[in-house]
């Protein structure tokens, strides 16, 4: 793999934290993965894939200076403009800078929910961290959705398989398979060295993503945030998953709630990984399924998002964007 770091021009908390560099990686031929340290709440990756006279740019970024490092990145590697742009999901850390890469020339696909929930969200994910530097960000839609996959051809014979394996993380996550050169860009529905987050997806329908995406047989995967890895952050993410319903479960026969749970529970074997306080969000997904509830069926995001919030001893989680 070659590297190449852009500075980090920020000069707010992000700077304050250490994290003056996002990275370029090649991690495979003209394959190249965008990685945002430290990859907590907000702090994305990204992916971009260069073709003879175009580049496909797999999620943006959270803020508008991210938005424009991340495009002048794409500039410097690709030295071609972005021709297709790929939303792996509606959260605003993966969308917001859509127009600000996409610019005005090139397409931007998503499942159709992801156009849906993004219209739904708008910028409401600015107001949990008022402190952000977000910038001139701006909503803006895909043009082009799919219900359950596509493929991009590219010129070269090259294909980028386009799949649905929502509900997860979200009702809409795509993730990106390149099969001739096995590289998995997996949106959120894989992170890490981070906590899943399935408070607007599902645990049971995670799981089952879990096994589809290690039916691929991947060599690398680039998740939505953390270090690009193999393919062992899928055997990782299933066991922090059943540990998740084995506590959801003894927690609803106990009578306890999920914040309780949370506290008694606690991060356990993954205490290393970032942002523990989502043990609440998914224990709250968790306990809705073992109630009945769909995969994917809408809970009140903004109240558990308080529980979480307690549950960080009354703190904001950590937000470096």
């Amino acid at each position: 793999m070659t590297e190449t770091l852009v500075p980090h021009r920020h000069d707010g908390p992000a700077l304050e934290a250490g994290l003056f560099h996002q990275r370029m990686v090649e991690i495979g031929d003209r394959v190249f993965a965008y990685v945002q340290p430290d990859g907590g709440w907000c702090v994305n990756n990204a992916g971009v894939l260069v073709d003879r006279d175009r580049a496909v740019v797999i999620d943006t970024a959270a803020t508008e200076g991210r938005a424009r490092m991340l495009r002048d990145a794409v500039d410097e590697t690709a030295r071609v403009p972005p021709r297709v742009l790929v939303n792996t999901h509606f959260h605003g850390d993966h969308t917001f800078g859509n127009a600000l890469v996409a610019g005005s020339d090139a397409v931007i696909v998503a499942h159709e929910l992801a156009r849906t929930e993004m219209a739904a969200a708008d910028l409401g994910l600015t107001k949990l961290w008022p402190h952000v530097e977000w910038g001139g960000i701006e909503v803006v839609l895909p043009q082009l959705t799919f219900h359950d996959g596509l493929t991009l051809h590219l010129s070269d014979g090259r294909r980028a398989e386009l799949l649905h394996v929502g509900p997860a993380h979200t009702t809409n996550d795509t993730v990106v398979w390149l099969p001739e050169e096995r590289i998995l860009f997996a949106g959120d529905v894989l992170m890490s060295g981070c906590t899943p987050f399935v408070l607007m997806g599902s645990v049971a329908g995670s799981l089952r993503a879990m096994e589809r995406l290690r039916a691929l047989g991947p060599r690398l995967v680039v998740g939505g945030h953390g270090a690009p890895c193999g393919p062992e952050v899928i055997d990782e993410t299933i066991g922090y998953l059943r540990r998740l319903q084995d506590i959801a479960l003894e927690a609803r026969s106990a009578g306890i709630p999920p914040l309780e749970a949370a506290r008694e529970a606690g991060a356990g074997p993954y205490a290393d990984w970032l942002d523990p306080e989502r043990l609440v969000g998914n224990l709250h997904r968790a306990a809705a399924e073992l109630d009945g509830a769909v995969d994917g069926a809408p809970l009140d995001v903004i109240r558990i998002f308080g529980e979480l919030v307690e549950y960080n001893g009354g703190r904001l989680p950590d937000c470096w964007a």
